[in-house]
């Protein structure tokens, strides 16, 4: 039943409150996203960086001028709950017609929940649910751009088709030679297509918005024949004369899937209608979360609802437990997982032995600093929540009792409900996707005997992706500080991606230097470090007896990354940053690329 009614105008004035509110929060998010186009028609690199950057922050600060509005107008903390429930169903009147429901409806959890101030929430007064339903939203604008655009070839051909799609984006910038690129996309379409009749209903569909990342812009869409859908993206950059080419075409889920990889930096979008994007994106990725698409697209807050909705609902229909997570114990992060649940959940703990020197807020710290930046295919993105709660029995006494000794002040185990169901409630948590670690995957390749080509195939891979997520870190900027095998995993899609980020740095924040020749003989053979060493002084040649102690390792390590042993490479990379210049870095093979020839761009070994 409806509660009674107390108050009703100014619960409705509440209502309305958070959701202008919300628009505003939308209008400047959607503005910045907009001027991304712009960013990259004049090659405003940092400028784009900079933007991926201070948009993060939006949602946060509109929450917080929310709060202050409600509290100064309204007294919103002391309104009684049962004017909270005429609220919701205000405010839900108001998201009835509303082009983006889903987002409205997080903003109104997020702000009542800083309002209330509860310490969990499980109740009447946000939405556990949805209460809206996103389905076949259309705008009402005649002028509004649509979600998508359908392209004929049978009219005029596929390379008229295709041209006319990239008209349609009226990009500011000439292209370099756009009937050659276009030549290079239909014979490239066409040989997907191979030998398939075409249907009457063959046709192209394109997102109406280029989806911008650093130096980038994406036209995403499909091929539709028959019965049959083809997924594809193509990727425009600038060419060495400064003018777009398009770069390559890629196809299929799996190239997709590496596009809107969760280790790489969220799109800039001008979308009116999110929801829609997201469908018509979920068709070309079923495998993808709907958490991780909107994620992609830069609506984080919404990835972390919809994540937290598939937690619970997987909650309810399984019944392994909680465990600590296989692998070498980390002294930062303790981490436990559920076998049946594709994600890992990671606590900073109390205290840090020897010789770690840091800060629980220095750690928070370095993994915003990875939030924020330019996460190039290598570094994972993580989703961090407070004060959530789990049921008691899902929980082996061992990882309880492994909690209480590491990180004591993040557990309180309660009834809240007073029914005898205890809860285990984390004051503070990251969420990553879960990993195979590295140490553990070489480990496998050693079991399975490397006489077997398969596993000598498994760790040479497993090697070079290694030491090419290493040198895409470098090219982003980051000197990942803990380089053993053990912080790196290992992707469904083949991939190496960094996980521990409590010693990452800036790598023009750290001074790379020569081991000094020894004074002496008692130098050259002393077990201590006998000169002197700056906090963020790095010896790149004494990475070797950390790292390759086995031959195996050591072999394929120096056929493809013994220059990661010479500082010469960390200071010429430190030093091009330090000049402005900003690296590419590919979500797609070199191989894959068009006109390497007369393209002035350098993979850095982002290959899928």
């Amino acid at each position: 039943m409806f509660p009674e009614r107390l108050d009703a105008p100014q619960a409705y004035d509440i209502a309305k409150a958070m959701m202008d509110g919300f628009n505003r929060h939308y209008s400047l998010f959607r503005a910045e996203s907009a001027r991304a186009k712009h960013r990259f028609e004049t090659a405003d690199w940092h400028g784009q960086q900079r933007a991926q950057r201070e948009r993060i922050e939006f949602y946060d600060l509109r929450v917080k001028e929310c709060v202050r509005r409600l509290d100064k107008e309204f007294k919103a903390g002391v309104q009684p709950m049962e004017l909270w429930h005429q609220v919701k169903l205000h405010y839900i009147g108001l998201m009835v017609n509303h082009l983006r429901p889903e987002l409205a409806e997080t903003f109104f959890n997020s702000v009542t929940t800083k309002i209330l101030h509860r310490t969990h929430f499980h109740n009447d007064f946000i939405f556990v649910r949805p209460a809206v339903s996103t389905e076949y939203i259309e705008s009402d604008d005649p002028t509004a751009r649509p979600t998508y655009r359908a392209y004929y070839p049978a009219q005029g051909g596929l390379p008229q088709a295709l041209a006319s799609m990239v008209e349609d984006f009226a990009l500011q910038r000439p292209f370099e030679d756009l009937h050659r690129d276009l030549a290079c996309v239909a014979r490239a379409m066409e040989q997907r297509l191979g030998g398939v009749k075409l249907r009457s209903n063959f046709q192209i569909q394109v997102l109406s918005s280029l989806f911008l990342r650093n130096k980038g812009a994406y036209v995403v869409g499909k091929l539709i024949n028959g019965f049959h859908e083809l997924p594809f993206a193509l990727p425009l950059l600038h060419g060495e004369r400064g003018e777009l080419v398009i770069d390559a075409a890629l196809f299929g889920e799996n190239d997709l899937q590496m596009l809107f990889s969760f280790a790489r930096a969220y799109f800039m979008v001008d979308m009116e209608i999110p929801s829609a994007y997201v469908q018509f994106l979920r068709s070309l990725m079923p495998r993808k979360p709907r958490a991780e698409l909107y994620s992609a697209l830069g609506l984080a807050k919404q990835g972390k609802t919809l994540f937290y909705r598939d937690f619970l609902h997987h909650l309810r229909y399984s019944s392994d437990q909680f465990r600590i997570a296989p692998g070498i114990k980390g002294m930062v992060m303790l981490v436990f997982d559920l076998p049946s649940f594709p994600y890992v959940f990671k606590l900073i703990k109390d205290h840090f032995p020897h010789p770690k020197e840091t800060t629980r807020e220095q750690v928070q710290a370095k993994y915003l600093l990875v939030k924020q930046h330019d996460r190039v295919g290598r570094m994972a993105d993580t989703l961090e929540y407070s004060l959530v709660a789990f049921p008691r029995d899902r929980f082996e006494d061992d990882l309880i009792e492994e909690i209480r000794k590491h990180a004591p002040s993040q557990l309180e185990i309660s009834d809240r409900d007073g029914d005898g169901r205890q809860e285990v409630i984390i004051n503070h948590l990251y969420i990553e996707r879960r990993m195979v670690p590295l140490n553990i995957h070489l480990q496998e390749c050693f079991d399975a005997g490397l006489g077997k080509p398969e596993a000598a195939s498994a760790l040479e891979h497993a090697v070079l992706e290694y030491g090419n997520a290493i040198k895409d870190l470098v090219a982003a900027n980051i000197f990942p500080g803990d380089m053993l095998w053990k912080n790196f995993g290992m992707t469904r899609n083949g991939k190496v991606v960094f996980y521990d980020y409590d010693e990452i740095e800036y790598l023009t924040d750290c001074n790379f230097r020569r081991v000094p020749a020894p004074r002496c003989e008692e130098d050259e053979l002393s077990g201590e470090v006998w000169y002197p060493v700056g906090p963020r002084d790095v010896f790149p040649e004494t990475f070797g007896p950390f790292l390759l102690g086995n031959v195996a390792v050591r072999e394929a390590f120096m056929r493809h990354h013994a220059d990661l042993l010479d500082v010469d490479f960390w200071q010429s990379h430190k030093e091009r940053i330090q000049a402005g210049h900003v690296y590419d870095v590919f979500p797609y093979d070199g191989a894959r690329r068009f006109h390497c020839a007369h393209n002035s761009l350098q993979p850095q070994g982002d290959s899928p």
